[in-house]
Protein backbone atom coordinates (compact mmCIF):
# COMPACT_ATOMS: atom_id res chain seq x y z
CA UNK A 1 0.00 0.00 0.00
CA UNK A 2 1.13 3.48 -1.02
CA UNK A 3 0.89 4.66 2.90
CA UNK A 4 3.37 1.70 4.03
CA UNK A 5 5.64 3.40 1.19
CA UNK A 6 5.25 6.84 2.22
CA UNK A 7 5.95 6.09 5.96
CA UNK A 8 9.09 4.47 5.18
CA UNK A 9 10.47 8.25 3.48
CA UNK A 10 9.84 9.81 6.97
CA UNK A 11 13.08 7.35 8.60
CA UNK A 12 15.69 10.09 6.84
CA UNK A 13 12.47 12.42 5.82
CA UNK A 14 12.58 13.73 2.21
CA UNK A 15 8.84 14.64 2.05
CA UNK A 16 8.94 18.12 0.92
CA UNK A 17 11.78 19.57 -0.69
CA UNK A 18 13.89 20.92 2.10
CA UNK A 19 14.84 17.07 2.36
CA UNK A 20 15.51 17.88 6.15
CA UNK A 21 16.78 14.12 6.53
CA UNK A 22 15.93 13.55 10.26
CA UNK A 23 14.10 10.55 11.38
CA UNK A 24 10.55 10.97 12.18
CA UNK A 25 9.71 7.31 13.01
CA UNK A 26 12.06 7.84 15.48
CA UNK A 27 10.66 10.77 16.78
CA UNK A 28 12.90 13.66 15.41
CA UNK A 29 11.60 16.73 14.20
CA UNK A 30 12.73 18.50 11.35
CA UNK A 31 11.78 22.29 9.68
CA UNK A 32 7.92 21.00 10.21
CA UNK A 33 8.25 20.15 14.21
CA UNK A 34 5.95 16.92 13.18
CA UNK A 35 7.37 13.37 14.21
CA UNK A 36 5.55 10.44 13.91
CA UNK A 37 2.08 11.08 14.69
CA UNK A 38 -1.00 12.88 13.07
CA UNK A 39 -1.08 16.59 14.61
CA UNK A 40 -4.86 18.03 13.99
CA UNK A 41 -5.64 21.67 14.55
CA UNK A 42 -9.31 21.28 13.64
CA UNK A 43 -12.13 19.46 11.62
CA UNK A 44 -16.00 20.01 10.10
CA UNK A 45 -17.70 21.24 7.50
CA UNK A 46 -16.23 24.66 6.14
CA UNK A 47 -18.61 27.24 4.36
CA UNK A 48 -15.42 30.03 3.84
CA UNK A 49 -13.85 28.10 0.53
CA UNK A 50 -14.21 28.86 -2.78
CA UNK A 51 -18.18 28.79 -4.15
CA UNK A 52 -16.73 25.87 -6.25
CA UNK A 53 -15.75 23.53 -2.96
CA UNK A 54 -18.51 24.24 -0.86
CA UNK A 55 -21.16 23.79 -2.74
CA UNK A 56 -24.39 23.03 -0.72
CA UNK A 57 -23.09 21.06 2.82
CA UNK A 58 -19.71 22.54 2.72
CA UNK A 59 -16.10 21.36 2.30
CA UNK A 60 -14.74 18.58 4.79
CA UNK A 61 -11.56 20.73 6.10
CA UNK A 62 -9.15 18.60 8.23
CA UNK A 63 -6.97 21.79 9.65
CA UNK A 64 -3.06 20.07 9.78
CA UNK A 65 -1.13 21.77 12.32
CA UNK A 66 2.71 23.04 11.10
CA UNK A 67 3.49 23.64 7.94
CA UNK A 68 6.83 23.24 5.79
CA UNK A 69 6.74 26.93 5.21
CA UNK A 70 7.67 29.84 7.62
CA UNK A 71 5.46 32.55 6.05
CA UNK A 72 5.85 35.31 7.50
CA UNK A 73 2.38 36.79 7.02
CA UNK A 74 0.39 33.90 7.77
CA UNK A 75 -3.23 34.19 8.70
CA UNK A 76 -3.49 31.31 10.17
CA UNK A 77 0.05 31.18 12.12
CA UNK A 78 -1.49 30.17 15.57
CA UNK A 79 -2.06 26.58 13.62
CA UNK A 80 0.97 26.20 11.07
CA UNK A 81 3.50 28.37 13.01
CA UNK A 82 2.44 27.88 16.97
CA UNK A 83 1.83 24.58 16.44
CA UNK A 84 -1.72 24.95 18.15
CA UNK A 85 -3.55 21.30 17.85
CA UNK A 86 -3.55 17.88 18.80
CA UNK A 87 -1.73 14.75 18.34
CA UNK A 88 -3.90 11.84 17.16
CA UNK A 89 -3.13 8.82 15.70
CA UNK A 90 -3.74 7.34 11.91
CA UNK A 91 -7.24 5.18 13.20
CA UNK A 92 -8.86 8.67 14.37
CA UNK A 93 -8.11 10.22 11.31
CA UNK A 94 -9.28 7.83 9.26
CA UNK A 95 -13.00 8.29 11.67
CA UNK A 96 -12.42 12.07 11.18
CA UNK A 97 -12.53 11.24 7.20
CA UNK A 98 -15.64 8.78 7.73
CA UNK A 99 -16.99 11.17 10.23
CA UNK A 100 -16.99 14.13 7.38
CA UNK A 101 -18.58 12.31 4.48
CA UNK A 102 -21.12 10.81 6.61
CA UNK A 103 -22.32 14.82 7.12
CA UNK A 104 -22.67 14.86 3.80
CA UNK A 105 -19.68 17.12 2.63
CA UNK A 106 -18.73 18.18 -0.70
CA UNK A 107 -15.31 16.76 -0.51
CA UNK A 108 -12.60 15.85 2.10
CA UNK A 109 -10.41 19.00 1.90
CA UNK A 110 -6.67 18.11 3.66
CA UNK A 111 -5.53 21.62 4.59
CA UNK A 112 -1.70 21.87 4.96
CA UNK A 113 -0.94 18.38 4.61
CA UNK A 114 2.62 18.01 2.31
CA UNK A 115 4.79 16.82 6.49
CA UNK A 116 1.87 14.63 7.47
CA UNK A 117 0.85 12.98 4.11
CA UNK A 118 2.04 9.28 5.09
CA UNK A 119 -0.54 9.70 7.92
CA UNK A 120 -3.09 10.90 5.42
CA UNK A 121 -2.31 8.46 2.86
CA UNK A 122 -2.78 5.55 5.16
CA UNK A 123 -5.70 6.85 6.66
CA UNK A 124 -7.72 7.48 3.75
CA UNK A 125 -6.96 3.53 2.46
CA UNK A 126 -8.35 2.50 5.90
CA UNK A 127 -12.13 4.14 4.57
CA UNK A 128 -14.30 3.62 1.49
CA UNK A 129 -13.73 7.63 -0.36
CA UNK A 130 -17.09 8.81 -1.25
CA UNK A 131 -16.46 11.99 -2.26
CA UNK A 132 -12.97 14.23 -4.03
CA UNK A 133 -9.95 14.73 -1.73
CA UNK A 134 -8.61 18.73 -2.11
CA UNK A 135 -4.71 18.67 -1.13
CA UNK A 136 -4.68 22.16 -0.11
CA UNK A 137 -1.08 22.94 0.07
CA UNK A 138 1.46 25.77 0.24
CA UNK A 139 3.16 24.74 -3.17
CA UNK A 140 6.34 23.75 -2.00
CA UNK A 141 6.01 19.80 -2.87
CA UNK A 142 8.08 17.07 -4.10
CA UNK A 143 7.84 15.67 -7.54
CA UNK A 144 8.50 12.46 -6.49
CA UNK A 145 5.91 12.54 -3.50
CA UNK A 146 3.61 13.55 -5.55
CA UNK A 147 3.88 11.01 -7.94
CA UNK A 148 2.82 8.79 -5.10
CA UNK A 149 -0.44 10.60 -4.75
CA UNK A 150 -1.65 9.47 -7.89
CA UNK A 151 -5.17 7.98 -7.00
CA UNK A 152 -5.67 9.34 -3.94
CA UNK A 153 -5.59 12.74 -4.82
CA UNK A 154 -8.78 14.34 -7.03
CA UNK A 155 -8.39 18.38 -6.76
CA UNK A 156 -5.05 19.64 -6.22
CA UNK A 157 -5.13 23.08 -4.54
CA UNK A 158 -1.96 25.01 -4.02
CA UNK A 159 -0.75 27.94 -3.57
CA UNK A 160 1.54 29.67 -5.66
CA UNK A 161 3.07 32.73 -3.99
CA UNK A 162 6.26 33.89 -5.87
CA UNK A 163 7.96 34.32 -8.58
CA UNK A 164 11.14 36.25 -7.33
CA UNK A 165 13.16 33.36 -5.51
CA UNK A 166 14.61 36.55 -3.35
CA UNK A 167 11.06 37.62 -1.93
CA UNK A 168 9.93 33.47 -1.37
CA UNK A 169 13.37 33.51 0.70
CA UNK A 170 12.92 36.75 2.74
CA UNK A 171 9.10 35.95 3.08
CA UNK A 172 8.97 32.09 3.34
CA UNK A 173 12.33 31.04 3.99
CA UNK A 174 12.98 29.11 0.70
CA UNK A 175 14.95 30.74 -2.06
CA UNK A 176 13.86 27.76 -4.78
CA UNK A 177 10.08 28.24 -3.71
CA UNK A 178 9.65 29.74 -7.69
CA UNK A 179 11.39 27.03 -9.44
CA UNK A 180 9.49 24.04 -7.20
CA UNK A 181 6.51 25.04 -7.46
CA UNK A 182 6.27 25.59 -10.87
CA UNK A 183 7.54 21.91 -11.26
CA UNK A 184 5.24 20.57 -8.88
CA UNK A 185 1.95 21.85 -10.73
CA UNK A 186 3.42 20.65 -13.54
CA UNK A 187 2.85 17.28 -12.68
CA UNK A 188 -0.33 17.91 -10.66
CA UNK A 189 -1.81 19.31 -14.02
CA UNK A 190 -0.43 15.65 -15.50
CA UNK A 191 -2.45 14.18 -13.01
CA UNK A 192 -5.74 15.26 -12.45
CA UNK A 193 -6.41 16.76 -16.20
CA UNK A 194 -9.00 19.82 -17.05
CA UNK A 195 -10.89 20.77 -14.28
CA UNK A 196 -14.45 18.80 -14.25
CA UNK A 197 -16.93 20.91 -12.71
CA UNK A 198 -20.67 19.52 -12.08
CA UNK A 199 -23.69 20.68 -10.72
CA UNK A 200 -21.49 23.57 -9.47
CA UNK A 201 -19.26 21.90 -7.58
CA UNK A 202 -15.36 21.20 -8.33
CA UNK A 203 -15.03 17.47 -8.79
CA UNK A 204 -11.50 16.71 -10.41
CA UNK A 205 -8.74 18.93 -11.25
CA UNK A 206 -5.97 21.81 -10.39
CA UNK A 207 -6.88 25.26 -8.75
CA UNK A 208 -4.22 27.45 -7.87
CA UNK A 209 -4.98 30.50 -5.39
CA UNK A 210 -2.13 33.47 -5.28
CA UNK A 211 -2.64 35.82 -2.92
CA UNK A 212 -1.43 39.45 -4.11
CA UNK A 213 1.18 41.34 -1.44
CA UNK A 214 1.05 44.83 -1.10
CA UNK A 215 3.75 46.90 -3.38
CA UNK A 216 4.45 43.05 -4.95
CA UNK A 217 2.56 43.33 -8.33
CA UNK A 218 5.61 42.47 -9.79
CA UNK A 219 5.74 39.50 -8.11
CA UNK A 220 2.09 38.97 -8.90
CA UNK A 221 2.83 39.70 -13.12
CA UNK A 222 5.63 36.60 -12.78
CA UNK A 223 3.61 34.29 -11.04
CA UNK A 224 1.06 34.68 -13.98
CA UNK A 225 3.75 34.22 -16.41
CA UNK A 226 4.32 31.13 -15.39
CA UNK A 227 0.84 29.73 -14.60
CA UNK A 228 0.28 30.91 -18.32
CA UNK A 229 2.87 28.13 -19.07
CA UNK A 230 0.70 25.46 -17.64
CA UNK A 231 -1.35 22.27 -19.40
CA UNK A 232 -4.25 21.62 -18.86
CA UNK A 233 -5.41 25.12 -17.99
CA UNK A 234 -5.59 25.42 -14.22
CA UNK A 235 -8.61 26.84 -12.71
CA UNK A 236 -6.72 30.23 -10.86
CA UNK A 237 -7.98 32.28 -7.97
CA UNK A 238 -6.33 35.92 -7.72
CA UNK A 239 -6.83 36.61 -3.71
CA UNK A 240 -7.10 40.00 -2.36
CA UNK A 241 -7.64 39.35 1.55
CA UNK A 242 -4.06 39.99 2.49
CA UNK A 243 -3.72 41.79 5.99
CA UNK A 244 -0.78 42.39 8.27
CA UNK A 245 -0.67 39.38 10.21
CA UNK A 246 1.68 37.69 12.04
CA UNK A 247 4.98 39.03 11.76
CA UNK A 248 3.85 40.63 8.47
CA UNK A 249 5.06 44.44 10.08
CA UNK A 250 7.80 43.61 10.87
CA UNK A 251 8.87 42.83 7.22
CA UNK A 252 7.23 46.10 6.13
CA UNK A 253 3.84 45.23 5.39
CA UNK A 254 1.62 47.77 6.92
CA UNK A 255 -1.99 47.31 5.16
CA UNK A 256 -4.10 45.24 2.88
CA UNK A 257 -3.64 45.38 -1.03
CA UNK A 258 -5.94 48.22 -2.84
CA UNK A 259 -9.01 47.52 -5.05
CA UNK A 260 -6.07 49.11 -7.77
CA UNK A 261 -3.61 46.83 -7.16
CA UNK A 262 -6.23 43.34 -7.36
CA UNK A 263 -7.78 45.04 -10.68
CA UNK A 264 -4.40 45.31 -11.85
CA UNK A 265 -3.42 41.88 -10.94
CA UNK A 266 -6.79 40.69 -12.61
CA UNK A 267 -6.20 42.59 -15.81
CA UNK A 268 -2.58 41.27 -16.79
CA UNK A 269 -3.82 37.60 -15.67
CA UNK A 270 -7.10 37.89 -18.19
CA UNK A 271 -4.42 39.36 -20.73
CA UNK A 272 -2.65 35.73 -20.12
CA UNK A 273 -5.41 34.11 -20.99
CA UNK A 274 -5.83 32.32 -17.56
CA UNK A 275 -9.46 30.56 -16.06
CA UNK A 276 -10.35 33.14 -13.28
CA UNK A 277 -12.67 32.43 -10.51
CA UNK A 278 -14.18 34.48 -7.76
CA UNK A 279 -13.11 37.68 -8.57
CA UNK A 280 -16.04 39.26 -8.02
CA UNK A 281 -16.41 37.87 -4.73
CA UNK A 282 -13.34 39.86 -4.04
CA UNK A 283 -13.64 42.98 -5.60
CA UNK A 284 -16.81 43.32 -3.01
CA UNK A 285 -14.10 42.42 -0.75
CA UNK A 286 -12.41 45.54 -1.32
Amino acid sequence: MRGEILYRRLEKCDLCPRRCGVNRLGGEKGVCRVANTPVVSSWGPHFGEERILVGKNGSGTVFFTHCNLKCVYCQNYEISQLGIGEEITVEELASIFSKLQDMGVENLNLVTPTHQIPFIVKALEMVERKVPVVYNCGGYESVEVLELLEGYVDIYMPDFKYSDGELASELSGVKDYPTVALEALKVMVKQVGEPVIEGGTMKRGVLIRHLILPDRLENTFGVMDLIATLEPKPLVNVMAQFRPAYKATLYGFQRGITRREYLEAVNYAEKKGLRLIEVERWLRWL
